[in-house]
């Protein structure tokens, strides 16, 4: 039986056993049990229950990935990136945005045979190798499985290794690190992401005030500078004691109040969608999405934003993708900006090129 997989930091789980759709199920998570979430940047946000636990280090010796042999293809060209950065700047003129995040998404054949699907579990050992994160994982549930009452389970293939905690729940209190500001080392972040910081945190504190106890949302760390493989983040810390009347209905109305992402969204959130959708030629999928797990039975949860996430889809024969982006805002400069989307794909997406044989010197 095909039953999927899925791990993160340490928790791994087997065998689905259902899925739902955590916005226009409400009560979906009541009954308790082991959850992972993918939620499309365009929606929807699901979860998938796991019935078992494993072990996150076991593969099938016999599926190592095999490297990605193509040239990959941007969504955009770097003049489209950069004629876009300039219409961000146009709408920040106009009063319409104060910032907009302005991504692209880049892809490459993987075919597989028909039934066959890419091991999932074998990228993510190999980018917890080359580039390891605090948010790293993949959830692996291939086409064709099927609930224990028959009824067919929604597939998924999804590996991240995010650097951006989006929403982490634990005794009552949730949190978020919202990134703004890339830099190669710590000396090329500017003023400019620091604004940017700022603006989105304000943003978040704004989206957890919707299902906090009044009063008790602050910032518990300001621009404080991360340091990942080959590159710096500023990172902010949120967090809120979350109001005692949501009962069940805490994950549709946390995602109503903060999804998408405020970091890969923009500010306002709701104009910034509008932008967004003008001007980027692809959607995201679970690119600036969310990617993690919940623990119902232990009221539990990490999830972060989907951030250095790579998705497979069986159409068109197989096609791995991965997306990468940058906050714009009037200070932008295109071409630093174009700049700063390569540094977030190149490290990634090399790595994704190699096999578990060629090692992870990148």
């Amino acid at each position: 039986m095909r039953t999927g997989s899925a791990a993160f930091g340490g928790r791994a789980m087997e065998h689905v056993v259902d899925a739902v759709d955590l916005c226009a199920e409400p009560g979906a998570l009541a009954a308790g049990g082991r959850w992972a979430v993918v939620g499309g940047f365009e929606g929807p946000v699901r979860a998938w229950r796991f019935s078992g636990t494993g072990s996150p280090q076991a593969d099938d010796p016999g599926c190592p990935w095999p490297g990605v042999a193509d040239r990959w293809v941007s969504s955009m060209t770097r003049e489209q990136y950069v004629d876009g950065v300039a219409s961000v700047r146009e709408h920040i003129r106009q009063g319409r945005v104060y910032q907009v995040n302005l991504c692209r998404v880049m892809d490459v054949p993987l075919r597989y045979p028909p039934g066959q699907e890419p091991p999932a579990r074998a990228l993510a050992r190999l980018l917890a190798a080359g580039n390891p994160a605090p948010y790293q994982g993949y959830v692996h549930v291939p086409s064709g499985a099927v609930a224990p009452d028959g009824t067919p389970i929604p597939p998924v293939w999804v590996v991240t290794a995010s650097p951006e905690l989006f929403l982490r729940v634990r005794d009552g209190v949730v949190s978020s690190g919202p990134i703004k500001g890339t830099a190669p080392d710590a000396a090329g972040l500017t003023e400019k992401d620091r604004a940017e910081n700022i603006m989105i945190a304000d943003m978040v504190r704004n989206d957890l005030q919707r299902v906090c106890r009044p009063g008790t949302v602050e910032v518990s760390r300001l621009l404080q500078v991360e340091h990942h493989p080959g590159l710096v983040h500023l990172v902010t810390e949120v967090r809120g004691e979350l109001r005692d009347d949501l009962g069940a209905d805490l994950w549709p109305r946390l995602l109503r109040a903060a999804y998408p992402p405020a970091s890969v969204s923009g500010a306002p959130k709701s104009s910034a969608l509008e932008v967004i959708a003008e001007l980027e030629t692809a959607p995201r999928g679970p690119y600036c999405g969310a990617v993690g797990w919940i623990d119902a039975d232990a009221g539990e949860a990490e999830v972060a934003v989907g951030i250095r996430t790579f998705w497979w889809s069986d159409a068109g024969g197989g096609t791995l993708a991965f997306g990468t982006g940058a906050g714009i805002t009037w200070d932008s400069d295109p071409e630093r900006e174009w700049a700063e989307t390569e540094l977030k794909a190149a490290r990634l997406t090399r790595l994704a090129c190699a096999t578990e044989e060629d090692g992870v010197d990148v």
